[in-house]
């Protein structure tokens, strides 16, 4: 777990860290633990996220702005692979053709009219939610947002999807996560959402789960036009799960 969670942190955040270990390439098998460990890394970015939000609100900064800045910490945090991912997906699902050709819109590296309208509206959806949960206190929120969104992400490389392309990042984390590793984080992540929404402890969970049985259906739409599963589609299953799960905590007041 240790040696997954540093390739995690590497792979997955701009902080420095090296992966040392010859006994161990970087191969499917690396793979799979780093990604078992991405939700331990999605709770630290959370709190990052929880912590920048504190610091604004506490300035006196206008709630929107605050969910805003919020967010693009969180993309710096992340180099903005998975802004991108989002992009790149939305652009492949909204073209025409086989699915050869949907993973050629996804590599061009531009973003068309339907990736940007997603990015738009998803990270608005994230910012703003994430500012009203941050002016009313709620920072156990924010926290288990942006978790869930990398237990979508194992999800999204469960045992029963492949990988689209034999190279890239989807080539070594697709299909590796075991029924058990992602039951187990499922659990985990359902119990702790209980504190979300403090006057109602069933809303955290069942908006939890709702949202995770949602990117599940969409990984499998997305393993079926695309001929498999991308690092792009993992990218689209963490920002599209972390705008949905804040939406979810904020219903009902």
């Amino acid at each position: 777990m240790l040696v997954g969670v540093r390739l995690a942190l590497s792979w997955l955040t701009v902080l420095p860290i090296p992966y040392r270990d010859d006994a161990s390439p970087i191969d499917r098998t690396a793979g799979r633990r780093a990604l078992t460990a991405t939700p331990v890394v999605g709770a630290a970015l959370g709190v990052l996220a929880a912590g920048a939000a504190w610091l604004l609100t506490a300035a006196s900064l206008p709630q929107a702005l605050a969910g805003l800045v919020s967010v693009a910490v969180l993309a710096l945090a992340t180099r903005g692979m998975h802004v991108d991912g989002l992009a790149d997906t939305v652009d492949g699902l909204g073209c025409y053709g086989p699915p050869e050709r949907a993973l050629e819109v996804m590599r061009s590296g531009g973003v068309g009219p339907f990736g940007a309208a997603a990015l738009l509206i998803c990270l608005g959806a994230q910012a703003l939610s994430f500012g009203e949960l941050a002016a009313s206190g709620r920072w156990a929120a924010v926290v288990l947002t942006v978790t869930t969104g990398r237990v979508a992400a194992v999800l999204a490389c469960r045992s029963a999807l492949s990988p689209a392309t034999p190279t890239g990042f989807g080539a070594l984390v697709v299909g590796t996560q075991s029924r058990r590793v992602c039951a187990a984080w499922f659990v985990v992540l359902v119990a702790c959402a209980a504190a979300a929404v403090p006057d109602r402890w069933w809303q955290g969970p069942l908006v939890v789960a709702v949202v995770l049985a949602a990117m599940v259906g969409l990984t499998r739409h997305c393993a079926n036009r695309f001929g498999g599963v991308t690092g792009d589609v993992l990218g689209a299953a963490i920002e599209l799960t972390v705008a949905a799960t804040a939406i979810g905590f904020l219903l009902g007041g």
